[in-house]
């Protein structure tokens, strides 16, 4: 039986063990001996890579983060150990990898097809939701819940005091789970890397709202605007509140998967392997307009994220 290695790289998310399992289940059913690499590109290299067994994925589709673990290894950007990395492989028999993670870990395995032509399905999973070409990547799901339930957490203890809370969500280069954790909280203010916001219009708003009765503000920014610690300042000076800072943090990367997540990781794994029963060597994973597909990495790496155009509009008016 021809070996199939399904692995874990990059920043953990929910729906990273529901997806291992499918790929597992699913690479068995068409006649293939599934591989676990635990420890993600430094497991390859020091030879962490084992059978799966029914014990390895019993009772794993409800865990958050990843049972195979991930890590960042500067190693295999050298050639002698992904050259240490494929002859692991080859001793087992494994062929095909499936990798779950972001683009840099797909573009990591992209070099070692280069090298040694071990063709691989990649299945976008980060909170971030900034893989380019695909509308959802595993986790975001489960972020926007954990993030809603902090929300709204603080809401009531923002009433209770008739505070502000400026809430930072993760989002390094992608402000999607700052527009939609907006939107879905009712909250006043969103500061977002893809939007421009204008504070004397969105000091004014408020003015006429606090005015009008309102006793308390929530205002959601994404970590990559390094706007969470100004606007605390800005709200507390111009608005005359009492104003707290909250940075989520990890939080976001914990939790249960959702069902979404669940179903979409099953999904996801099942074309994983059907696309590489079909001969492809690197393809993409990706869900679009509601329709499953591939797409080659170089379209991942050659490309920028783009966010719906409606959910950035809806946003915009929350930054002014």
């Amino acid at each position: 039986m021809e070996g199939i290695a399904i692995m874990t790289s990059g920043g953990d998310a929910a729906g990273m063990n529901p997806a291992v399992l499918s790929a597992v289940e699913y690479s068995r059913q068409k006649g293939f001996k599934p591989y676990l690499v635990r420890d993600g590109l430094r497991g390859l290299i020091d030879n962490n890579i084992s059978e799966a067994t029914k014990e390895d994925t019993s009772g794993i589709l409800h865990r958050g983060g990843t049972v195979l673990r991930s890590s960042r290894s500067l190693r295999f950007f050298e050639y002698e150990h992904r050259k240490t990395a494929y002859d692991n492989l080859q001793k087992l028999g494994i062929n095909k990898l499936i990798i779950i993670g972001g683009d840099g870990s797909f573009s990591a395995l992209n070099q070692f097809y280069e090298d040694f032509k071990i063709p691989f399905a990649g299945i976008p999973a980060t909170i971030d939701n900034d893989i380019p070409g695909t509308d959802y990547c595993l986790g975001v799901d489960t972020a926007l819940n954990v993030i809603r339930e902090s929300i709204d957490s603080i809401r009531d203890t923002a009433n209770s005091f008739r505070r502000a809370f400026v809430i930072e969500t993760m989002g390094r280069d992608c402000g999607y789970l700052a527009m939609a954790s907006a939107l879905s909280s009712g909250a006043e203010i969103c500061i977002a890397p893809e939007i421009e916001y204008d504070l004397d219009s969105i000091g004014e708003r408020l003015r006429v709202d606090c005015e009008g009765g309102r006793d308390y503000i929530i205002a959601i920014v994404a970590e990559g605007t390094n706007m969470g610690e100004y606007l605390t300042r800005w709200i507390s000076t111009n608005l005359k509140m009492d104003t707290r800072l909250t940075v989520l943090g990890h939080v976001q990367r914990g939790g249960s998967p959702t069902v979404r997540d669940r179903i979409m990781a099953y999904k996801f794994a099942a074309a994983a392997v059907e696309s590489l029963i079909a001969g492809n060597t690197n393809q993409i994973m990706v869900y679009k307009e509601g329709t499953f597909g591939s797409i080659p990495i170089h379209e991942v790496t050659d490309s920028k994220c783009s966010l719906d155009p409606i959910l950035v509009k809806l946003a915009s008016r929350l930054a002014k």
